[in-house]
């Protein structure tokens, strides 16, 4: 952390709020940027090095990609929100034994509406494969 930093910033970050907020920088990004950019648009405050290592992991999870240029790269997003919340919950469910039981309790705790959308989805896919 920085002098420069306020209260509020030197709180600790919930786990994945700095992937999110360098995900969101990049999707506003004009095109494939440096982490000096997405640095930037965070506030500046966080250190270089941070940075690098969130854009490595985020590329390690496939919500982000990398391009040489010079020596150094340029990033830019895989995924949409959407996108990295459903690798995250990929990643849930594969670190799981019984992924019947765990895919069970998921559907019976959702709401009728998110049910249906639920159904109406894997309908949707079944009609795509048959096609």
């Amino acid at each position: 952390m920085t002098e420069d930093e306020s209260p509020d910033e030197r709180r600790r970050r919930g786990q994945g709020e700095l992937e999110s907020q360098v995900l969101a920088a990049l999707r506003e990004a004009p095109g494939p940027v440096n982490a000096g950019w997405v640095r930037e648009r965070l506030g500046g405050t966080l250190a270089y090095t941070t940075v690098m290592t969130i854009l490595t992991r985020l590329q390690a999870k496939s919500a982000v990609t990398r391009e040489r240029s010079g020596r150094s790269f340029e990033w830019r997003a895989a995924s949409d929100g959407a996108g990295l919340a459903a690798l995250r919950m990929r990643r849930v469910l594969d670190a799981e034994s019984d992924r019947e039981a765990v895919l069970a309790r998921f559907v019976t705790a959702l709401s009728y509406d998110d049910e249906r959308l639920l159904r109406d989805l894997l309908h949707a896919t079944e009609d795509e494969a048959e096609d």
